[in-house]
């Protein structure tokens, strides 16, 4: 009788068999139970001298985060990494950069390191593929959806980019706007940028508002800089803008930035509205008008659904948590 066999018998991961046999607590009392029970059943005696070995089933937990300048993401990674510590597990970061693979990267970080499960800050869906479930530990999206792919290792946590973004729009819409510009990255590569436009193009359908992508549309990274950019060249080529949504509150401080710089006033003459609700926002003049992700809540629930698939052997699953609208004063 094997670790392995106790596993395949009692239904959970080789991993939480390995925490009952070794007494850690980070186990429920009923994987704990049932556990026992298969080895009291088979009379098995762990190998002594295998405790001394390279272990095989580590307690570490692999964070593979997009970029390195997201304040959202940094926000969420000083919510998560407590949280996973709190409960006895040491989290690692890995950051790579927009054109990384992420499944090539978590396929090196396994081969590497053998953590016991994997979250990905930011990464975009399209990057994973079934080859994913061939690393048999439970993996979790933060920030995005995946519930749509099909991989039975794969959970996600994320907010409904689609409707925080028509919210916005309406938003807008209801303090007179009309002539509205967007700022966001590539749709065709960003998963938020795309949902996020999808959602603003369904408000503006719906409230009967014409949009020209070509004039109204500026593509920028996620950063102020982009946002400073994109937003000069709205006010050079959207004649009557009288309103900009910015896809992340570092695009909006940029925004502002150039709106001041341009003479004019942020809202009387161009209202700006942001995305994250991101600590800055609460600081700059005006505040900031925004759609908030609560990361205290995406980190919870991210820890306690990647967790349970570790110890308690569970499904992938795919949970929404709500937004909110924060009006500031930029709007």
């Amino acid at each position: 009788m094997t670790i392995k066999d106790i596993a395949r018998e009692s239904g959970y991961a080789v991993g939480t068999v390995s925490r009952v046999l070794n007494n850690n607590p980070r186990v429920s009392e009923d994987a704990r139970r049932k556990i026992l029970a298969v080895v009291a059943q088979h009379g098995y005696q762990p190998n002594a001298n295998a405790k001394h070995l390279k272990q095989q089933v580590p307690e570490g937990l692999a964070l593979i985060v997009k970029g390195t300048q997201n304040a959202l993401f940094a926000d969420l990674l000083d919510k998560l990494q407590p949280c996973l510590e709190a409960r006895g597990y040491t989290p690692t970061v890995y950051y790579n950069n927009g054109s990384t693979d992420e499944l090539a990267c978590a396929q090196t970080i396994f081969a590497e390191r053998r953590p016991c499960g994997l979250f990905f800050i930011g990464a975009h869906p399209q990057c994973f593929t079934p080859a994913l479930a061939s690393l048999g530990i439970p993996c979790l999206l933060l920030t995005n959806n995946a519930a749509g792919l099909g991989i039975e290792n794969l959970s996600c946590v994320s907010v409904d980019d689609r409707a925080a973004a028509a919210v916005m729009i309406e938003q807008l819409y209801a303090k007179g706007h009309r002539v509205i510009g967007i700022i966001g990255d590539r749709p065709e590569t960003s998963r938020p940028s795309q949902q996020r436009l999808d959602g603003c193009l369904d408000a503006l359908q719906r409230l009967g508002v014409p949009f020209d992508f070509d004039r109204q549309y500026r593509l920028a990274d996620f950063s102020m800089q982009g946002g400073y950019a994109a937003a000069e060249h709205l006010l050079a080529h959207c004649p009557g803008l009288t309103a900009i949504f910015a896809m992340s509150d570092l695009m909006a401080v940029g925004a502002i930035r150039a709106i001041q710089d341009h003479g004019l006033r942020v809202p009387q003459d161009i209202a700006v509205a942001g995305y994250d609700g991101i600590a800055l926002g609460r600081y700059t003049v005006p505040r900031l008008t925004t759609i908030r992700q609560n990361t205290t809540v995406l980190a919870e629930r991210a820890a306690d659904i990647l967790l349970h698939c570790i110890e308690e052997n569970a499904p992938a699953r795919h949970e929404t948590v709500p937004f909110e609208l924060v009006e500031g004063e930029s709007v």
